[in-house]
């Protein structure tokens, strides 16, 4: 099994079989848009905004006219100098689940290979750190039982204040609010927020 790439920023991309595809090269948080449903949701567009603040974003959107307007919105929503852009290559064609190709007949993200995909990544400026996926020491599900934010009585009540505090959306389920909080925090950082909340676990 190769090796992912790790790296500084958290990747958005437009769907979830964008997202399978993209976890399959790289161990960084991946974030969806949900395609054109993020113009409406003011609370993924605050996620967001937090997550390019702390520390930043790239973006890989499909080639396709939709996957640029996305792109530009997200121009609208976060600093400049807070986003990197990685550009799949443009090729003819339609992923394999799919029966008939897209309207403008390209190959989206999820169908991209591996090699295409980690030269877009290196082109785009991302920093890619030194670490493997083995050294990363990310917040897991088991952590957030530890934490008593899953398998307690009042963990339900417990995410849904720290996704308050924290501004972000609501309606994230345990393994997305998992993923959103390693975008912002270390494992460390988190357990001191944590403690700092008087939401540690006693």
């Amino acid at each position: 099994m190769s090796e992912k790439l790790s790296l500084r920023e958290a990747v958005i991309v437009e769907g979830r079989y964008d997202k399978m595809r993209l976890v399959e090269v790289i161990d960084s948080p991946v974030i969806e848009t949900g395609g054109f449903r993020v113009f409406k949701d003011k609370e993924k567009q605050q996620m967001i905004w937090l997550i390019a603040e702390r520390r930043g974003i790239l973006i890989m959107t499909d080639v396709d006219s939709a996957g640029f307007v996305i792109r530009n919105f997200l121009r609208g929503i976060v600093p400049a100098d807070q986003i990197k852009h990685a550009y799949i290559p443009t090729i003819a064609g339609k992923e394999r689940r799919k029966s008939q190709p897209s309207k403008e007949g390209t190959v989206g993200v999820e169908g991209i290979d591996r090699d295409a995909l980690i030269k877009a990544i290196r082109l785009s400026g991302a920093e890619i750190m030194g670490e493997s996926t083995s050294q990363r020491a990310g917040i897991t599900k088991p952590d957030f039982y530890d934490y008593g934010l899953t398998g307690q009585t009042d963990s339900a009540k417990r995410r849904e204040q720290i996704l308050a505090d924290l501004g972000l959306p609501k309606y994230l389920t345990t393994n997305a609010m998992i993923a959103a909080v390693n975008c912002l925090f270390s494992k460390s950082e988190f357990e001191e927020y944590l403690s700092e909340k008087n939401m540690d676990k006693k």
